[in-house]
C-alpha cells in the first residue's frame, strides 16, 4: 500500500513500507536531456556528474563516503525527460540518505576546476559508447526519427558541446529545471511514514514553491525515414521502428503486452522463437517500447550476418504483419495474458524498481496503480483491441530503419 504526501512548495512524497532489511529512496526530477537549449547539449547528464564534486558543507570525497560509509550505495542516472538521484541502505540511515540529497541537489557549488576535470571523464564516457554500436544504435534510432528535435538528441551530448559547457549555465540550468514542483521523493523501507515525513519537511520544506516555467516542444509530424551507415562491425546490427503512444495514452498497456508477444525478454518470443531458434539467424533480438510525455518509440533490434540482413528483415516484418492481419486466438492470448503477469508481479519484487516505479509514476499521473489494479486490466485484454493496436504502431509500411554495416 502507498502512502503520499505534497509539501506546500509543491514536493511529492510517496512511500510503500516493507519489513525488509535493505531501504531504497531516490529524489527523481522531472528534467532531462530534452529540456536542454540548443547551446547546452549533454548537460543534463553531465551535471550528474559534477552535482557530487562539492556542496557548501561537503567536497567530493565527503559525499562519496557519506552512505558508503555506512554499507549503503548512491548512484544517479539521467535520461531524456528525468534525472535521478537515489540510494540503497539500512533503514536506520534514512535521515542521513536525505540529507545528502538536499545537500547535494540544492546547494552543490559545482568547482570549476572538477567542471573541467569531469569534462575528460564524460567524453571518455562518448567514446566508449561509440566502441558500443549494439548501445549507440539505440540513441542514433532516435535521432532518426525525432531529426532535428531536443528529444532526438543523445543523453551524452558530443565532444564538442561537452567542452563548452560553462558553469554558468549548469547554474542557470538547475535553476530553471531542479524545483520542487518538478520533484518527488520516493521510498520503499522499514520506516513509519509520519517520521519519513519529517526527515523530508525537515531538509526540503524550506525550500521555495516559487512556479518557474516549464514546458517541451512537440515533436513535428513523423515521416519514416532509411539510413545505413558504414561502420565496418564484423555484422550488421539494424534496428526498426516506428512512433508510439506516450505515456497518458490509455493504449500504452495493450502496446506493451503486444510488445512482450512480439520480442519481449522471454525466450518463448515470436522473434525469438522463429529468427534464433527456428533459422539461427540472429544471436540476440528484441523489441521494445518506450513512452515519453508527448510521444513514444517502438523498436525491434537484432544483430546478424551481413548476408542474413533481408532475410532477417522480411521476417521481422512478417510476424509484425500476422499480428495486425488475424487475431490472436483464445489459447495464445490466454498465454500472453499469464505470462505478462507474471513478469509484472515479479518485477514488483525488486524493491529499488518499485522504488524508481512507483516515483516517476506519482510524478507524472499523481498516484500509482497497484499490481491487482493492472493485473486486472491485462485480465480484460481482448484480441480485437490487440490486432487494433498491431494496425497502428506495428504497420510495416510507416516504419524507419537503421542499419551499422
Amino acid at each position: 500500500m502507498y502512502q503520499t504526501y505534497i509539501l506546500k512548495n509543491g514536493l511529492k512524497v510517496i512511500h510503500e513500507h516493507v519489513p525488509n532489511k535493505a531501504a531504497y529512496c531516490g529524489l527523481i526530477i522531472n528534467a532531462g536531456s530534452r529540456d536542454e537549449r540548443e547551446d547546452e547539449v549533454g548537460i543534463a547528464h553531465f551535471i550528474e556528474h559534477v552535482i557530487f564534486k562539492g556542496t557548501t558543507k561537503r567536497k567530493a570525497y565527503h559525499i562519496l563516503s557519506r552512505m558508503e560509509d555506512v554499507g549503503g550505495e548512491l548512484n544517479a542516472y539521467t535520461t531524456k525527460e528525468d534525472t535521478c538521484i537515489y540510494a540503497s541502505f539500512l533503514p536506520k540511515d534514512y535521515e542521513r540518505a536525505l540529507e545528502l540529497f538536499a545537500d547535494i541537489v540544492f546547494d552543490s557549488v559545482f568547482p570549476e576546476k572538477e567542471i573541467e576535470k569531469e569534462k575528460e571523464v564524460v567524453i571518455d564516457e562518448i567514446n566508449s559508447y561509440k566502441d558500443s554500436p549494439g548501445e549507440l544504435i539505440f540513441d542514433d534510432f532516435e535521432e532518426l526519427v525525432y531529426k532535428g528535435e531536443p528529444i532526438g538528441r543523445n543523453i551524452l551530448g558530443n565532444e564538442e558541446s561537452v567542452r563548452n559547457l560553462t558553469r554558468e549555465q549548469i547554474f542557470n540550468f538547475v535553476h530553471r529545471n531542479y524545483v520542487p514542483q518538478r520533484m518527488v521523493i520516493s521510498s520503499v523501507g522499514d520506516i513509519d511514514f509520519s517520521k519519513l515525513i519529517r526527515f523530508v519537511e525537515k531538509y526540503f520544506g524550506g525550500l521555495s514553491g516559487e512556479t518557474v516555467p516549464f514546458g517541451r516542444h512537440c515533436p513535428e509530424i513523423y515521416i519514416p525515414q532509411q539510413k545505413e551507415v558504414v561502420k565496418g562491425t564484423f555484422q550488421n546490427y539494424c534496428i526498426l521502428g516506428n512512433i508510439a503512444y506516450d505515456y497518458r495514452e490509455e493504449k500504452r498497456l495493450l502496446l506493451s503486452v503486444l510488445v512482450d508477444i512480439l520480442g519481449g525478454s522471454g525466450m518463448n518470443s515470436r522473434l525469438n522463437l522463429n529468427l534464433r531458434e527456428k533459422h539461427g539467424l540472429v544471436y540476440n533480438i528484441e523489441a521494445s517500447y518506450t513512452p515519453y510525455s508527448d510521444t513514444g518509440i517502438f523498436t525491434v533490434y537484432f544483430g546478424c550476418d551481413a548476408a542474413d540482413l533481408e532475410k532477417c528483415l522480411k521476417l521481422c516484418r512478417r510476424e509484425m504483419e500476422m499480428l495486425y492481419s488475424e487475431p490472436l486466438g483464445l489459447v495464445q492470448l490466454r498465454k500472453a495474458k499469464t505470462q505478462a503477469i507474471g513478469q509484472l508481479t515479479l518485477s514488483a519484487e525488486n524493491y529499488e524498481n518499485t522504488m524508481l516505479s512507483i516515483g516517476k509514476s506519482f510524478l507524472v499521473y499523481d498516484k500509482v496503480e497497484s499490481i491487482e489494479c493492472l493485473c486486472k486490466k491485462i485480465e480484460e485484454i481482448d484480441a480485437g483491441s490487440l490486432q487494433q493496436v498491431a494496425a497502428e504502431i506495428l504497420d510495416t509500411g510507416r516504419q524507419s530503419v537503421l542499419v551499422y554495416k
